[in-house]
């Protein structure tokens, strides 16, 4: 099936640009452009693409309130266009939150050096997105947890990746000042994972942070992996902790959310509880399995709920998962799981 795809940038340049690598793939046609928001909501209507890129930052009204508009009245896979600097990662980062179904980074220099550059990433992205379920986007807000009290040696570990950046702000908006210690694997670029951690660090009553080699693990502290160069593990004993390991990549990733279960079913066993949640592929099947075979509650969030199944089905399949949860229950069942 060819994937009808729309580019939305104000520059002439680089529409011609991302037209040109989703055109040589011959399963995707480029239906249309629009250089401004109002431009591409008509065209949208006319049209109806399967997927649209869109660029972050434009005229009149930028791409992160249109994405906004789009999540809210009609729906649809978006990929973000991005400049790969600390003002694109926190835009992204917001996209990422909002709905979008994945960031690209803006080619740059010939169309030739584009291509070569990109090595076929954006035309995988579009296909991708456009079997995606996408969710309507909701204005609920969780709330905190109030009058909570954790067990001393709980632990809490949890994996995603396509979708999981909006799924871990809704998951997280839960979580007490005193929440048990968290530690999270989420798929992203290098970047943009010190956006994320402060973004959720500004949501969240806990306190986010990327995690650093050495660091206590400690009540009311979420560590979450730093993207693209090591994979996040915890280190057992009388004061576990944060070790961050540059290895080469596990189950196709780094960081690996099978690395960082694995340690912790070794470091933690049954005191741990864990959730795998949307996510493409199957990192995080085969350490959740070691999970709970070493006693640990797992949950894996349910198909209805995801973006993309693949990761919590693979865990499903493996025999990972104690139970399967619907995303608005993942987070208080965590926490119940883990409360003195």
């Amino acid at each position: 099936m060819t994937v009808r795809a729309m580019v939305v940038d104000d520059s002439p340049t680089m529409r011609v640009m991302i037209a040109r690598l989703l055109d040589a793939d011959p399963d995707i046609e480029v239906v249309g452009t629009a250089d401004c928001p109002a431009a591409a909501r008509q065209k949208i209507k006319d049209l109806s693409p399967d997927v649209i890129t869109l660029d972050v930052e434009m005229p009149g009204m930028n791409g992160l309130d249109f994405l906004d508009k789009i999540m809210r009245l009609r729906p649809m896979p978006v990929v973000m266009v991005s400049t790969l600097t600390e003002r694109g990662a926190d835009a992204t980062v917001r996209a990422l939150e909002i709905g979008a179904f994945d960031c690209y980074a803006k080619p740059s220099g010939s169309l030739a050096s584009a291509a070569l550059a990109d090595g076929g990433r954006l035309v995988s992205l579009v296909k991708q997105a456009a079997g995606i379920r996408v969710q309507p986007r909701t204005t609920s807000v969780a709330r905190a947890v109030e009058d909570y009290t954790p067990r001393p040696d709980a632990l809490i570990a949890i994996g995603s990746s396509t979708g999981g950046v909006e799924a871990l702000v809704q998951l997280l908006a839960c979580w007490p000042a005193n929440c048990p210690p968290t530690v999270i694997t989420q798929h992203m670029p290098a970047l943009f994972t010190k956006s994320f951690a402060a973004r959720l660090d500004r949501l969240c009553a806990a306190t986010v942070q990327e995690a650093r080699s050495g660091a206590p693990l400690t009540p009311g502290h979420v560590y979450l992996a730093p993207g693209g160069e090591a994979h996040l593990e915890v280190q057992g004993g009388s004061a576990p902790r944060c070790r961050l390991v540059v290895d080469e990549l596990t189950s196709g990733h780094r960081p690996s959310v099978d690395r960082l279960f694995h340690s912790v079913a070794k470091a933690m066993g049954g005191s741990a509880v864990g959730a795998i949640l949307t996510g493409m592929g199957r990192d995080g099947a085969v350490g959740m399995k070691a999970m709970r075979d070493a006693g640990a509650f797992t949950i894996g969030q349910d198909e209805q709920s995801c973006v993309v199944y693949g990761m919590p089905q693979a865990a499903f399949a493996a025999g990972a998962v104690t139970t399967q949860l619907p995303l608005r229950a993942i987070g208080p069942r965590l926490l119940q799981e883990c409360q003195a």
